[in-house]
């Protein structure tokens, strides 16, 4: 082989022997070493340096040295790469003693003589085949079990409000740095108001705070922004960045997904309700199966899985769609990976990771847990706004008395009866009354439903003369439910929901017998009962599986049970008729009406939508694949997690998708994992400093950015875990601390010392994110719209095309002015104005924007229609407040914008433009100043 074709296949061997230690004395001095010792120490140095490259299906160059008979046969050329006894015919030998082998870092004399005495020695193997040895776990320091380390001990004038201070003070000692004064009272407030809530404060809330002279004030503004919903609209644009959330499918045709936005929404609730971080991973990766089965934007929180693109053309060959549906896996591979643990475990799809210790097998057995997530949409009972569930609960309360008089008006059960006197059996509600009786427990015994169907039950409810109102049956009560049996394999339908106040198809009952089945309610203490409500689904989706032959038994003793009503006396159940019977008085008629029409309210309200949050199917095997590839499937590979990672999982290898989601979820969230903890509480001291204390957020490997603070970053993780994974807790740490709260201005000292501010000697001012900006701009000109949830609004042109254009809207209209986290966010299109501030396409996770300064932005802020009217609206507002002075109107122009006054010169400056310009001039120019742009 010639020298120049064999330099490919040489670069790693060369590479692993630059790390090799030289021997004392050099390879002559060791003429006497036995064969043995040197297989067994070139042998170990192949396994763990040289075999990422040169070793299975994705060899490099054809090298394969894995065997000492596939080294002989060398690489691509056929020719050996070496020659056993023969050193000088080696082509190794020859580029490592020119000094080429490995390039630009040249092996000491002695390392060259060592591979020349092996090769001399015949170049024998210890053992073969050679595998190629995972790199120690304890190696990565973010592999390691979170420690909770003692704050630094500081004298009492370094001026630490809380341990954070401590570590860094502790730092900045060691660094001969001192800390930054702390800001101005507006600064802070301008600052923790666009960190928190993303808007400017209002010139009324910086008066408000900078009169507040309690010792407190501070703190009791950080509380209440963290209790604005304009908080969750904040962060949770942050998380959607690092989710990759788009609204289109991305690919050539870039569909829109137009009932993606649940999952955004869920994101902004989970943040101002302060979800435990542990239950967020959940509700992400198991779904309802986490959370509360009937919540809808809980069933949208899987949206995190398949948030990414989607090629939705589809492939006819058989390789094609293989190949597809492994990029869709390897798309929920990386994202879950990268944003929960910081590891880049996709670069193992085709390859034992080159840097960190992931084996190929990990990455398959990952794909392996989420091997049932499929793309697409699935039904939910109801997608609703806030102000729909309000107006859900308000529905619920009237028709709740509504059916309380009605059942006041109910004929008495006859069990005994032979002919029809009370209305067929509905899949809504049926009303068995009957005398008073003192029960211990209530049964209802199906015998037959209408389809021969296992039947179905939603609730059980129970009540008495005395509290007519209240539900004894349910499980707030006290009263416990069991059942003949229950459905297997389904969570929406087991012996639980017959009592939890729940009513729906989603939380019902089914047993396993066709056609049969009993449903027992025990109180809590005997009861005086006298009437039994149930229903197959009170929401009115649902109305198979209804029991039409059923008696209703109450346990007066134990094991002694009494029917008091049946359907013997009810008129023979018609799919599709009437269950009226009889005329109605003109009061039952009326709340039968009021009745009918509340129903049907809450039916539109609850009408079951489709979202786009995957669907979850019976897992196919899943196979290690050679190099990637679909067509080449090698051994079955178990759900599992991380081998190097504690604590580690196994499932069987028929375990159903939700078990495998469920059981992936537990381990994210599992507090022994060190690696979730220290990934968010990274992200964000991250969004808070504009940079991590790791500065990779979304890769804690070997590639990685060592930890600026070390000890700091652990004791936040021990203390955000300690805290019941609470984010608000983390950011009350950070925004409490004197270290948040430095100015930002500059000093000689700083900037030769530590220009870059790693170790935080003051605040680092930053540029707001697209979103924050077009949001301050229509909160300064008053006309944002600060309504939350629901469709996304759309700034593009409808369109029908097969494949899907955006065009933009030549004019905006009120109907846009939400806040921009609300706005259609389709793959591969920015917003026209301010996508050119770095505003990320969606097309892969996101963990850290841009902040670059571009033509095109001052262009975007100057030129652009959409500033341009805003500023007019700013303008009108300035003057429909301050009155007809132009003085008065400078300053509250000033005000509104920059949250100040103007300085005298600033003052003069204003006055003139408005004079010879106008308002919209001055409104132009401060939306375009770095203050109003910027978190001071």
């Amino acid at each position: 082989m010639g020298p120049e074709g064999l330099r490919a296949q040489l670069v790693a061997f060369a590479l692993i022997l630059g790390a090799w230690p030289a021997w004392a004395g050099g390879a002559q001095g060791e003429k006497g070493q036995d064969a043995a010792r040197l297989a067994g120490e070139v042998s170990a140095l192949l396994e763990t340096r040289c075999l990422v490259c040169h070793a299975g299906a994705g060899k490099k160059g054809g090298l394969d040295l894995s065997t000492r008979a596939f080294a002989l046969e060398g690489g691509a050329s056929g020719e050996p790469a070496l020659v056993p006894g023969d050193p000088g015919s080696s082509v190794v030998i020859e580029k490592l003693a020119a000094g080429e082998m490995p390039p630009r870092n040249p092996l000491p004399r002695a390392q060259v003589e060592l591979v020349r005495a092996w090769i001399a020695a015949g170049a024998p193997y210890a053992h073969e085949p050679l595998r190629k040895a995972v790199p120690a776990r304890s190696a990565l320091w973010s592999l390691r079990p979170i420690a909770r380390p003692q704050p630094p001990v500081l004298a009492a004038a370094a001026g630490a409000r809380n341990p954070i201070d401590a570590f860094v003070r502790d730092r900045l000692k060691k660094a001969q740095l001192d800390p930054t004064p702390e800001a101005d009272r507006r600064t802070l407030i301008r600052r923790l108001t666009l960190d928190l809530t993303g808007l400017p404060p209002t010139p009324e809330e910086i008066d408000t705070f900078l009169r507040d002279q309690a010792i407190d004030a501070y703190e009791r503004l950080v509380e209440r922004l963290l209790a604005s919903p304009r908080y969750g609209e904040r962060w949770g644009r942050h998380w959607l960045d690092v989710a990759r959330f788009g609204e289109s499918h991305g690919y050539e045709t870039n569909m829109p997904r137009y009932n993606a936005w649940p999952y955004r929404d869920y994101v902004i609730r989970a943040f101002n309700q302060d979800v435990p971080y542990s239950r967020f991973i959940e509700d992400q990766i198991a779904g309802a199966g986490a959370g509360d089965p009937l919540d809808p934007l809980s069933l949208a929180a899987t949206g995190f899985l398949v948030a990414g693109t989607h090629d939705g053309v589809g492939n006819a060959t058989r390789e094609g769609m293989l190949q597809q549906r492994m990029d869709d896996l390897d798309d929920m591979i990386a994202a879950t990976c990268s944003t929960f643990l910081g590891l880049s475990v996709q670069c193992a799809r085709c390859h034992d990771h080159k840097f960190d210790p992931i084996p190929q097998r990990d990455y398959y057995a990952i794909q392996a847990l989420l091997a049932g997530v499929q793309h697409g949409e699935r039904e939910v009972s109801a997608v609703s706004r806030p102000d729909d569930a309000e107006r859900l609960e308000r529905i619920k309360a009237e028709l709740g008395r509504v059916e309380l008089a009605l059942d006041q008006s109910e004929p008495l059960a006859d069990p005994a009866a032979s002919t029809p006197s009370r209305v067929m059996a509905s899949p809504l509600r049926n009303v068995e009354r009957f005398r008073p009786v003192r029960a211990r427990a209530v049964r209802l015994r199906v015998l037959a439903t209408a389809d021969g169907l296992e039947p179905c039950l939603d609730e059980i409810e129970a009540s008495g003369p005395d509290l007519p109102g209240l539900n004894l049956a349910s499980k707030s009560q006290g009263a416990r439910a069991t059942a003949s049996s229950e459905y297997e394999g389904n969570p929406r339908h087991r012996i639980v929901h017959l009592n939890d106040d729940r009513l729906s198809n989603e939380r019902s009952w089914i047993p396993r017998e066709a056609g049969k089945g009993w449903a027992r309610i025990a109180f809590k203490t005997p009861v005086v009962i006298d009437r039994v409500v149930w229903g197959r689904d009170r929401t009115g989706v649902y109305r198979d599986r209804l029991a039409v032959d059923y008696r209703v038994e109450v346990e007066t003793e134990p094991g002694r049970f009494v029917v008091v009503a049946s359907s013997a006396d009810r008129a023979p159940y018609r799919a599709g008729a009437t269950s009226s019977a009889r005329p109605e008085p003109p009061e039952r008629a009326a709340l039968l009406a009021r009745q009918a029409a509340l129903r049907e309210r809450l039916l539109a309200l609850s009408k079951p939508q489709t979202i786009y949050a995957g669907m979850f199917t019976s897992p196919e095997p899943t196979h290690l694949l050679a190099r990637g590839d679909p067509m080449q499937p090698g051994d079955l590979v178990a759900p599992a997690s991380l081998t190097s990672v504690e604590p580690r999982i196994t499932l069987r290898a028929d375990a159903p998708d939700q078990d495998r989601r469920r059981a992936l979820a537990q381990w994210l969230a599992d507090p022994a994992n060190p690696l979730p903890a220290r990934v968010l509480v990274n992200r964000v001291w991250q969004y808070h400093f504009g940079a991590g204390l790791v500065a990779t957020p979304n890769d804690f490997g070997a590639l990685a950015a060592p930890p600026s603070h070390p000890e700091l970053l652990d004791w936040l993780a021990s203390q955000f875990i300690a805290s019941g994974w609470s984010i608000k807790h983390l950011q009350r740490l950070i925004v409490l601390s004197a270290t948040y709260r430095q100015a930002s201005a500059a000093n000689p000292n700083g900037l030769a010392r530590d220009a870059q501010n790693v170790l935080l000697w003051r605040f680092a001012p930053r540029r707001l994110e697209a979103e924050a900006i077009r949001d301050a701009i229509l909160a300064a000109s008053g006309e944002l719209d600060s309504r939350m949830g629901g469709p996304s609004y759309s700034i593009w042109i409808p369109n029908t095309n097969y494949v899907a254009t955006y065009e933009p809207r030549p004019r905006l209209d009120a109907s846009t002015f939400r806040r921009m986290v609300y706005q259609l966010r389709p793959r591969g299109r920015l917003d026209t104005v301010f996508g050119v501030f770095d505003c990320p396409d969606a097309a892969q996770t996101v963990p850290r924007r841009l902040a670059s300064t571009t033509a095109a932005q001052a262009l975007a802020m100057w030129n652009s229609a959409f500033v341009l009217e805003r500023a007019r609206a700013l303008a009108a507002r300035a003057r429909q407040e301050s009155g007809p002075d132009p003085g008065a109107l400078v300053e509250r122009v000033f005000a509104l914008v920059l949250g100040r006054a103007p300085s005298d010169r600033e003052r003069e400056a204003a006055l003139a433009l408005v004079h010879t310009v106008s308002p919209e001039a001055l409104a132009r120019v401060l939306y375009n100043a770095n203050e109003f742009l910027t978190i001071p």
